[in-house]
């Protein structure tokens, strides 16, 4: 069984519904354990137990919260040799995927074990508050669903 973690820092929700619906994409696949985690109750000894880790954020500032950027810094001690990764973000408007590329670079960066094995996901949210596009949900199913095909392939 191939399991997954989703990690994300949400200030209205809207970062957290993303996650929720990526998993839901995750467990269309046969055989993916899927776990949900806020990036406050992550247990990092536990993430090199994952065979993948996603981590969602907010677009603050036009790149990722600070406590994203210090989390991806600690996943560069943790041995993550062989595992996949994935990020997403959530953004208002024409911070589009800036959060995604900036948490990839830094990924790619501070934690060469990690494989990126999807584009960053960007969704559109309404306003500071959301809610999300009701078009961008099927986005993240799709998502996930393409992450689980390609570890069981």
């Amino acid at each position: 069984m191939a399991k997954v973690i989703v990690v994300y820092e949400t200030k209205y929700g809207n970062t957290k519904l993303v996650a929720e619906t990526i998993i839901e994409g995750l467990k269309k696949v046969k055989g993916i354990e899927t776990a949900l985690s806020e990036l406050k109750k992550v247990d990092l000894n536990e993430i090199p137990d994952y065979d993948a880790i996603l981590v969602g954020s907010p677009n603050h500032l036009g790149g990722p919260t600070r406590g994203v950027k210090k989390f991806i810094d600690k996943l560069g001690k943790l041995n993550l040799k062989g595992k996949l990764g994935a990020v997403f973000d959530t953004y208002m408007g024409g911070n589009f995927e800036k959060a995604a590329k900036k948490m990839e670079k830094k990924i790619n960066e501070k934690v060469p074990g990690l494989k990126l094995v999807a584009p960053g996901l960007s969704i559109k949210v309404q306003g500071m508050k959301g809610p999300i596009l009701e078009e961008e949900l099927p986005k993240c199913k799709e998502f996930g669903n393409k992450i689980a095909t390609q570890m069981k392939t």
